[in-house]
Formats: structure tokens, C-alpha cells, sequence
């Protein structure tokens, strides 16, 4: 598809695939010699490796398939970890991260805090193609997308919305009270369901030629402060690729990956030797050690307060997946089957 007609597209929807130069830049490298395809997302990723390996396998490029494959989440209202749908901060607004990098070249580029956009990782992507920045913020960043011609809508679903206002009228510190014929359970108690996220969703692929790319786009925790930025769009935080070695990607508390850069770290990991999986647990243990330093951050019997999970392709096609708490799973295409694999785990969740 040639960029004019990519822009074209976005302005239309915001959510076609581009296969544009990402493509032709992997032909300058070696395919491997298995010839293997890999695709991993986390668990609210089935679509998305689904539709990630079904492009590979038609000889797209790792960074188009994954990119088509989270763009389903995004889009979809009834997520409300990711795009449009998503749990705003807490002024009731969406805003939106989410950052890509593309093995063969290196590149990468990402979106922070941006709002009325539902797809930001195909913003992400143009901001890798398109300026000589890495990352865009904000109103900026806003501003990036429309002039290439993205529609700006409101993201804040009706769903959303209510779950919001509930959140608003329970706290404490505010004059906002719920109506009294609020959600009430069997004995006439208010009874409000208020959900919280971390949100996001991030996607890996190997392709045939070899080559690796990632994505990982949020709106991030839910009723944050208004331009809290979490991990999903840093490079090294929430996503690392190194062509030679695999690709990392996260979803969890951003704030602990943005301390310890862990993606990079876990990449690192593979580059001395260890399999994905064990790259991965060495992650998350050094970020549940460092976070013995803050004691906010952990429960009263010494266990971490918050949860992080890592998911990981190297180059020969392994992968692997963690938690901090589990059971876990995680979504992976193998090329064969697609389906739900199990994480390993430190801690058995109990509440």
C-alpha cells in the first residue's frame, strides 16, 4: 500500500494496515534458516496473535502483522484496557500511550498522553516514519495525527463513563455522592462495580524472514492523574526489540518497568544466554527486589502490592511468559495453533 494511500485510509478509519517501508527493509536482511513464526501478546491478546501470525504467513512484515493485531483491541469498546473504551483519568478523559520498534532497522516510535485518537500505535508507528523524534506528547502529539489526517472522536465510551462517575462519587475526598436507587445488591446495600486496570496490551511477532518487531499500546491505569505517562510508550520500558537477540513487552504497574527499564534488561538477559522464560523471571525478581526499597509498595507480609507481567520471543523462536501473581496466562500463535499458554508465576494471587 503506498503512503498516500495509508494516510488516506487513517482519515478514514485510523485503524488499516500499512505495509509500507518496514517491508522492504527486512529483505536486506538474512531470513533465518527454520524459517520459524512466532507471535506472543498478553492475555487480552488472542485476536491479536491471531490476526499477527494470519498476515505473516501471507509474507508481511513482523511490525505491520503486529500492529493490525493490537489495532483490533483498540478499536474494540468493550476493552477497557486499550482505545477506544478505555478507563480515562480522573477528569473522565482517555488518554492514550503506546510506542512500536521494528527489528530490521532499529527504529522506533511512540505516543504519550494523547487523546481523541483510537488507534495511537498506528500513530506511533507514523511518528517512527515520518519525524526524526522517537516520542510525541500530549497536544503535540495530537496535533501529529491530524495533520496526517487521523479522526479526532471521543473515546469515553458510555460504559466508561459510568464507571468513571462511580469511582468519582465513592471517594471520600469529594462532593459528588451516588443516586440512591444506585446499583444496590439483594439486601438494598449500594453495591457499586467499579473496575480497575493497569490496561494495556502488547504484541510480539518473528516473521519468516527472520526479523522481529513489537508494539504495546494502553490507556493506561485507570483515573490516573491527568498526563501520568506510564512504561507503554518508552522504548526499553514497556518494549525493547534487538534483531540479533528477541523482543520483550509488559503490561502491569508502568511505574516499576520505567525504574528498572525491565524489557531491556530481559533482552539483555537472552543476549547472555538464557531462554526467554528464564530472561523474563530474572526481570521480574530484580524489579520485586528493588521494590523492597519503597514500603508503599509492598503488602504486609512482604510480598509486592502491585502486579507485572513480561512476555518474550528470542530470534530461534522460543518464548516465554511471567507474573508476579498468578495463575497467568498469556496469548501465543506458534504458527501452528493459537491459544492461551499458562505463565509462570511467583505468588499465587489471593485476595
Amino acid at each position: 500500500m503506498k503512503r498516500r494511500n495509508f494516510l488516506k485510509s487513517t482519515a478514514a478509519g485510523a485503524a488499516s494496515l500499512w505495509l509500507g517501508t518496514s517491508a522492504k527493509a527486512s529483505s536486506f536482511f538474512k531470513p533465518s534458516a527454520a524459517g520459524k513464526m512466532v507471535v506472543i501478546s498478553s492475555s487480552n491478546g488472542l485476536r491479536a496473535t491471531g490476526r499477527a501470525m494470519e498476515l505473516m504467513q501471507q509474507g508481511h512484515d513482523a511490525l505491520d502483522s503486529v500492529i493490525a493485531g493490537v489495532n483490533i483491541v483498540e478499536s474494540d469498546p468493550n476493552d477497557m484496557t486499550v482505545g477506544y473504551g478505555g478507563l480515562p483519568n480522573e477528569d473522565g478523559v482517555v488518554q492514550l500511550d503506546s510506542c512500536c520498534m521494528h527489528g530490521p532497522t532499529h527504529n522506533a516510535g511512540a505516543v504519550g498522553a494523547l487523546e481523541g485518537i483510537k488507534n495511537p500505535s498506528l500513530v506511533a508507528r507514523l511518528v517512527m516514519e515520518r519525524t526524526d523524534h522517537v516520542l510525541l506528547v500530549g497536544q503535540g502529539a495530537l496535533r501529529f495525527a491530524r495533520a496526517h489526517g487521523f479522526k479526532e472522536e471521543n473515546l469515553l465510551t458510555d460504559k466508561a463513563r459510568r464507571a468513571w462517575l462511580h469511582w468519582k462519587e465513592k471517594r471520600k475526598d469529594n462532593d459528588w455522592f451516588p443516586p440512591e436507587d444506585a446499583d444496590r445488591d439483594k439486601n438494598g446495600k449500594a453495591a457499586l462495580d467499579i473496575p480497575f486496570t493497569y490496561g494495556t496490551i502488547t504484541c510480539l511477532g518473528l516473521d519468516g524472514n527472520g526479523d522481529i518487531s513489537g508494539v504495546t499500546t494502553t490507556s493506561g491505569l485507570s483515573y490516573k492523574i491527568p498526563g501520568r505517562v506510564g512504561d507503554s510508550p518508552i522504548i526499553g520500558a514497556g518494549l525493547y526489540v534487538d534483531n540479533e537477540v528477541g523482543a520483550c513487552g509488559s503490561t502491569g504497574r508502568g511505574e516499576e518497568n520505567l525504574k528498572n527499564l525491565t524489557c531491556h534488561l530481559i533482552v539483555e538477559f537472552m543476549r547472555q544466554g538464557m531462554s526467554p522464560q528464564k530472561a523474563c523471571m530474572a526481570g521480574l525478581k530484580r524489579v520485586v527486589e528493588k521494590a523492597k526499597y519503597m514500603p508503599r509498595l509492598m503488602k504486609d507480609n512482604g510480598r509486592p502490592a502491585f502486579n507485572i507481567r513480561y512476555y518474550a520471543i528470542n530470534k530461534a523462536g522460543e518464548f516465554g511468559g511471567v507474573s508476579i501473581y498468578g495463575p497467568a496466562e498469556y496469548a501465543l500463535h506458534d504458527g501452528k495453533e493459537n491459544k492461551m499458554r499458562k505463565a509462570e508465576y511467583l505468588y499465587e494471587w489471593k485476595k
